[in-house]
């Protein structure tokens, strides 16, 4: 083969171009195959812990639903079947929310007490033979921020939800930032230069019959570190990413966890409830005011038709073990292990794949030799210009925009 490209010699040897070539590919998806089998493990944890959190989220918010339609059936049966329906709209309102659609907070909270007040006016402040017009429910929709038939209770509700829901929202999306950066550099394409560097260290040995001759550790690190350059400058906003992950889940603890704000939200309504039987009489009196004596139209109301379901309650349990905010420790504790993946990434590959053990005659790129004579590089571009093995040119813009994606995640 005297027209080979990369593993040139002076003496014949057993390859051809064609059998050059099919090196070249296999040295390829060999790359690809280390990188996927080094950071299986961390895929997997994140997008089991991902999986996990959306469920948990999932089956608390249907929890908490609930609670709350069941303090309805349970206490105020008269209203019951008008109040589940906003109670079921309001949760619908926080899983969206959690899940990414951008609603505010704020305004559904003061949406499902806007929609409480005509029900419990009509129920319990001036109760009828018969249900107050639509018109009428209008008007005192409309008044409830202004009259404030439930106290301080709407406010202290919008602190609450805003404080557990925004950060339990940016703890997903975290996470499946997590799953795309560890996608994308288990796909990066290799620049020519490296593909080339990576079929001399691999297999041009085999040109020669060296079949078990292993590349030496410093010759490893520079082909590595040259191919993985660009992978090795994730590793700053990376060790970020997971500092701010922690950072996050203590945040998420104690008085803002959304364990307890979510299932204690029927007591809150529940206050609300006894501060407008308190008020009864001044809120008739202020409402003849804005909207006149109560207007009605021959209803019947139908009795609770919300199914309680106990089996659910049982599902989701309590035990200390199995609280959220045990699970996101464990889960962080886990994911510490992997702060440095990213910055070490090439000397894993080398010590625990590629390379020739220490002592042992190795291939440095055109013979077998005791050890390696040229200096190694370090980690990331810049290093990289004193690289004799690999020309590194610039940055990958596919890097860029999953560190830019990292840098957004820290902020927010």
């Amino acid at each position: 083969g005297v027209d080979l490209q990369v593993c040139t010699s002076k003496v014949p040897t057993c390859c051809t171009k064609k059998m050059e070539e099919r090196y070249q590919t296999a040295a390829k998806q060999d790359i690809q195959q280390v990188l996927q089998t080094s950071s299986a493990a961390l895929k997997f944890l994140i997008s089991r812990n991902a999986a996990a959190f959306q469920e948990n989220f999932q089956m608390l918010i249907r929890l908490a639903e609930n609670y709350t339609s069941t303090l309805f059936c349970g206490t105020y049966r008269n209203m019951a079947a008008e109040a589940t329906k906003r109670v079921q709209e309001l949760f619908t309102d926080v899983g969206l929310f959690i899940f990414g659609t951008d609603v505010s907070t704020e305004e559904f909270i003061n949406r499902f007490f806007d929609a409480l007040f005509p029900v419990v006016y009509n129920h319990m402040i001036n109760p009828g033979p018969t249900d107050i017009s639509l018109e009428y429910a209008e008007c005192l929709q409309m008044m409830r921020r202004d009259i404030r038939p439930f106290g301080d209770v709407p406010p202290k509700a919008i602190g609450q939800m805003e404080k557990s829901l925004l950060p339990s929202r940016i703890f997903l999306q975290a996470l499946n930032l997590g799953i795309e950066v560890v996608n994308t550099t288990d796909h990066l394409r290799f620049s020519k230069d490296c593909s080339r560097a990576l079929l001399r260290m691999q297999y041009c040995p085999h040109c020669k019959g060296l079949t078990l001759s292993k590349p030496c550790m410093g010759y490893c690190l520079n082909v590595i570190r040259g191919c993985l350059a660009n992978m090795a400058e994730v590793d700053l906003h990376w060790r970020g990413y997971i500092q701010s992950l922690e950072e996050l889940s203590s945040a998420l603890s104690g008085a803002h966890d959304i364990e307890n704000v979510l299932l204690n939200f029927h007591s809150l309504v529940n206050d609300a409830l006894i501060q407008a039987r308190i008020n009864g009489p001044e809120l008739s009196e202020q409402v003849n005011k804005l909207c006149g004596p109560p207007v009605r139209k021959p209803t019947v109301s139908p009795g609770c038709s919300f199914d309680q379901n106990i089996q659910e309650r049982k599902m989701f349990s309590r035990d200390s073990e199995e609280t959220l905010a045990n699970r996101r420790k464990e889960f962080i504790n886990n994911l510490r292990l992997y702060r440095a993946f990213y910055g070490g990434l090439a000397d894993q590959l080398c010590s625990n794949e590629l390379a020739a053990a220490d002592g042992l005659p190795c291939w440095n790129g055109e013979d077998v030799v005791r050890s390696y004579t040229h200096r190694v590089v370090g980690s990331g571009i810049k290093a990289q210009s004193a690289n004799r093995e690999v020309k590194v040119k610039g940055t990958d813009p596919v890097i860029n925009q999953i560190i830019d994606k990292l840098k957004h995640i820290i902020q927010v």
